[in-house]
């Protein structure tokens, strides 16, 4: 890897990134990734070089600039009186709207509102939905700039009270002005578990989409009302282990669903900071994503000016 492209998941070997994704979601921690990787080093690269070229480039992705014309965007708090007592989150709007729209509830990965999610929030917004990414950190200060912080503070977060953050964002938007009462849910890894929780807890939820997360409790399943668009990667046996139960029972539940599971893809490939994206299967995930949401949340109302 020694031009100037950015690295995909092909320039590195299966085991790299098993290590990595075994690094990012705590299973080892820094130190076993370089022990590990370093026999995959070869020539000028190094075990710690394999890292940094499997970081995010927030820059590089940005689809959306935070200052858009075409969006409104602010910082919102609400009370989460079950969960830490107060949450913050990232809103964005549509500038312009001929009338109400729905609302999507955007969930991140185990680092808190980064760069990435802040981005997906705003690509959201220009497909005509009201957007909110709620920050799971900021009880302990917010996303604090760097990914391997993140994910230390994340490890500190006692999760029921997290969860119940996230029930009381779902909440606050339920009651948001300028929107049409209508409301969807997408998060990736980490947050396609916490969409998984949410579509068991929100009667009212119209869709989810929550992608390569691990599945809610089976026995909750037939809570949900939601349409659910699964979506997995091909190689993620951590995730994909918790698939045929799931599967099992929406069937007996009969929740309406569709599985989408592109070949070849690693865990986080829609995520396109990182060399594990897969631009075809990501594109492919996000047409089906709103698809859903444009079918299940919008009902005859009228689409955002862009």
């Amino acid at each position: 890897m020694t031009d100037s492209r950015r690295p995909k998941a092909s320039d590195f070997d299966p085991e790299v990134l098993r290590l990595f994704d075994q690094y990012v979601h705590g299973v080892i921690d820094r130190r076993g990734f370089l022990r590990g990787a370093a026999g995959f080093a070869v020539g000028a690269a190094t075990a710690t070089g394999l890292l940094a070229a499997l970081a995010p480039r927030f820059a590089e992705a940005q689809q959306v600039k935070p200052d858009d014309p075409r969006l409104s965007t602010e910082s919102v708090e609400f009370e989460s009186p079950k969960g830490y007592g107060k949450g913050r989150g990232y809103l964005v709007r549509p500038a312009k709207a001929d009338g109400p729209l729905p609302v999507v509830l955007v969930v991140h990965e185990n680092r808190g509102l980064n760069p990435h999610i802040e981005d997906v929030t705003r690509r959201l917004a220009l497909e005509g939905f009201i957007a909110f990414a709620p920050d799971a950190l900021f009880p302990l200060g917010g996303y604090p700039g760097d990914e391997d912080a993140a994910r230390a503070l994340f490890q500190k977060l006692d999760q029921d009270k997290t969860h119940a953050d996230f029930l009381a964002a779902a909440d606050m938007l339920g009651k948001l002005e300028g929107g049409n009462g209508k409301m969807g849910a997408v998060g990736f890894c980490y947050g396609g578990e916490m969409t998984n929780f949410l579509a068991t807890e929100l009667p009212d939820l119209a869709a989810a989409a929550p992608f390569y997360g691990p599945a809610p409790p089976v026995e909750k399943v037939d809570a949900i009302n939601a349409e659910m668009l699964v979506v997995l990667a091909a190689n993620d046996e951590r995730v994909n282990a918790t698939w045929p139960a799931y599967e099992a029972a929406l069937k007996q539940a009969g929740v309406t669903y569709t599985l989408f599971q592109p070949p070849g893809t690693q865990h986080g490939f829609n995520n396109d900071t990182t060399p594990r994206y897969d631009e075809e299967a990501a594109a492919e995930a996000w047409r089906r994503t709103i698809a859903l949401f444009d079918r299940t949340l919008r009902e005859g109302t009228p689409s955002a000016a862009t």
